[in-house]
């Protein structure tokens, strides 16, 4: 045991001074810049898409679940399948499943055909992220460079959440919404090419257990049928069999992976994974801040385009403060961390993006950008700049080697079925506020604009709770994750150098 124990920590030494890890980060930060950029990229020309596909309001929504959904449902699947099967051969997967359906979305030419291409990108996402944030667990074992990484791999997510509107902005104005997809295929043609020079193989050691392939697809029906259920509530009354199958569907089809879940052999996420109580909470809470950060875009870009009539180009450069807002408060929440821990710095976060999401209530049809949508938009952007490394830290709390890439599926699952139920949420709030509105005579610009400040009140409340879930239930964590000898053991005498 002596002997392995040293071998482990020879090979991990190794691991430590390959010269490689920086420059694979670089190139595995790209890509998961360019899937979070998937996400918001689509927001600014939403206004064109609809006109051009001829979408439906509540079917817009489809445009951004679709992608979020697949991608929350199968990324418990995707790390379990780069944990088993190897993590650099499920990344490449995952990316070239990603640019295939990229190039798809961009060629589409009905609403039907761009939000299966959508569904298909989050299918390619959920292989991609947890295999890719799994290598950087592996490439980065000593806890300080871990850190440093995490910070930068998740600032550079977060900004791509940004500057998404900003590029669309650009392409929807001066080209056509289409290349807002088309662009991401140079990116994965260079990660093909260039990741399997920088990155080895690793994988956990091999089970005879198979991994639980039912309770993935019983998780992403019951969320599509959730979702579908409540953006059908903005045409249709909550006691409506519009509204309660789809709804009731989907509950017991969440009800069923629960199940199966608890007797599968393998399950997607085994129970000792619930015995950490850092990662349990932190990822419970993300759903509450995903909920408020997704449907914060979806809704400003409609109304800057829609009530203020902006243009793409106008609507897009708009979010840069938001950019350069979020760049400071991640770079304020990574240097924090190791002196204040998670608790105090997550907690702000949460607090701080409520007072932008409540500001940003106040918007009128005549409200002006540096007085009535730039000073909230700086403020949640900064806290929620805050919000990205803590997350990202918290979530690997303790992780192994073994089920490193299962515990960032974990983490990726939340923010995606966060976003999507909570975009689900409350842009139907805001439809129906607006429809109620329209039936008793009120301006249609007016009414979409007060369907729009309700939507972002109940989200400051929603980010407010996870602020206050966050200061009850989240233990002192000094965000230094631990990686033993012993648990690095297993790993290296799997790993395939």
């Amino acid at each position: 045991m002596t002997d392995e124990l040293e071998t482990a920590n020879a090979a991990s030494e190794t691991v430590q001074a390959d010269p490689r890890r920086w420059k694979a980060l670089i190139v595995l930060a790209l890509i998961q810049f360019m899937l979070v950029l998937d996400v918001t990229v689509v927001n600014v020309a939403l206004p064109r898409i609809q006109q051009n596909l001829h979408f439906s309001h509540s079917g817009l929504a489809w445009v951004v679940n679709g992608y979020v959904l697949m991608a929350g449902g199968f990324l418990l699947l995707g790390g379990r399948l780069a944990d088993l099967l190897g993590r650099r051969r499920v990344f490449l997967v995952g990316v070239a499943i990603f640019a295939v359906a990229s190039a798809t979305s961009g060629a589409a030419v009905s609403p039907g055909m761009l939000v299966a291409s959508r569904f298909v990108q989050g299918l390619g996402e959920a292989f991609a992220a947890p295999a890719s944030l799994g290598l950087i667990a592996l490439l980065f074992p000593d806890p300080r460079e871990r850190i440093k990484a995490l910070g930068m791999w998740g600032g550079v997510a977060g900004l791509g959440g940004t500057t998404g509107t900003i590029i669309s902005g650009v392409l929807t104005n001066y080209a056509s919404w289409r290349w807002i997809f088309y662009i991401n295929l140079p990116v994965a043609a260079f990660a093909l090419l260039v990741v399997p020079r920088l990155v080895s193989e690793s994988r956990m050691q091999r089970e005879s257990r198979r991994p639980d392939f039912a309770g993935a697809f019983t998780a992403t029906g019951g969320l599509v049928a959730i979702v579908d259920g409540l953006l059908n509530a903005s045409t249709h009354a909550w006691a409506s069999w519009q509204v309660l199958l789809p709804l009731l569907g989907g509950v017991a089809l969440l009800g069923l992976m629960v199940l199966l879940e608890s007797r599968s052999k393998g399950p997607l996420i085994p129970l000792s994974f619930f015995a950490n109580r850092t990662r349990v909470v932190t990822n419970f809470t993300t759903l509450f801040f995903s909920a408020t950060f997704f449907s914060y875009f979806f809704m400003l870009t409609l109304y800057e385009q829609q009530v203020l009539h902006w243009s793409p180009l106008h609507g897009g450069v708009s979010y840069l403060p938001f950019g350069i807002t979020i760049g400071a408060g991640i770079g304020l929440g990574t240097a924090l961390m190791p002196k204040l821990g998670v608790r105090p710095i997550l907690a702000t976060g949460f607090f701080g993006g409520a007072v932008g999401l409540w500001l940003t209530s106040d918007i009128t049809v005549s409200s002006h950008y540096y007085s009535g949508i730039m000073p909230a938009m700086a403020i949640l952007g900064f806290f929620s700049g805050m919000c990205f490394p803590t997350i990202g830290n918290a979530s690997l709390h303790q992780v192994t080697g073994q089920d490193s890439s299962l515990a960032s599926g974990v983490q990726n699952s939340m923010q995606q079925i966060g976003g999507a139920l909570g975009l689900a949420l409350l842009v139907t709030i805001a439809l129906r506020r607006t429809s109620s509105q329209i039936h008793h005579g009120v301006n249609a610009l007016v009414a979409q604009t007060h369907g729009y400040d309700l939507a972002y009140r109940i989200a400051a409340i929603l980010i407010g709770i996870g602020g206050i879930l966050v200061l009850l239930l989240l233990e002192h964590v000094d965000a230094t994750p631990r990686q033993p000898a012993l648990e690095l053991e297993g790993e290296v005498a799997a790993a395939v150098l």
